[in-house]
């Protein structure tokens, strides 16, 4: 088992926190390393899994292509017709849960959180930042808070949530394509005035 005291995030060299302040007025867009995301995936039929999925976290597991759904502290996002991830504080309590769930149902879970970063981006001007390199339609009638989707941005995988309208958005991406992202988005940014806030 991996000691929690020696985990870096994959932005750590970068000093975010020490440069992370609050918003200013005239920033257009705020980002933030939200680190060590707990992240699951869950690969089963839908039939299966929906019951144990509501019956232990207390939502129904999104059948619908892009949506997600939440309580508490738990989400869980729709990336295919037989898979999911569920997104927690903390990754092995959250196995655990979803273990117990699902014993002695045919499926997957596979702790992948450490593959992968997030990254914060929101503001008035996020919507805008986003287009430049990313082929999705972020318009609100087309992709609203609580959707999702994979997609790429700047030539890197990545899955897009709008977290709320204002609009805010978590990217989350490969791990090694980290610093590749950071950068990419605070120049694509500069033109609305970025600050680094904490995650």
């Amino acid at each position: 088992m991996v000691e929690t005291y020696l985990r870096q995030s994959p932005l750590a060299h970068l000093g975010l926190e020490g440069r992370a302040e609050a918003v200013r007025g005239g920033a257009g867009v705020a980002m933030a390393e939200r680190r060590f995301p707990g992240i699951l995936n869950l690969r089963g039929t839908p039939e299966g899994l929906s019951g144990p999925i509501e019956a232990a976290f207390g939502f129904a597991l999104p059948t619908e292509p892009n949506t997600t759904a939440s309580k508490d502290e738990v989400s869980v996002f729709w990336l295919g017709p037989d898979e999911w991830w569920l997104l927690g504080p903390e990754a092995t309590s959250l196995a655990a849960r979803l273990n117990e769930a699902l014993d002695g149902i045919a499926c997957a879970v596979t702790q992948v959180g450490e593959s992968r970063t997030c990254i914060r981006v929101a503001g008035p001007h996020a919507r805008d930042l986003l287009a430049k390199g990313c082929p999705l339609d972020l318009h609100p009638r087309a992709f609203a808070a609580g959707s999702c989707a994979q997609s790429r941005l700047a030539k890197a995988d990545v899955l897009v949530h709008q977290v709320d309208d204002k609009p805010t958005y978590d990217l989350y991406g490969l791990r090694s394509f980290a610093e590749y992202l950071w950068l990419w988005l605070e120049d694509a940014a500069r033109e609305y005035g970025m600050v680094v806030v904490g995650g």
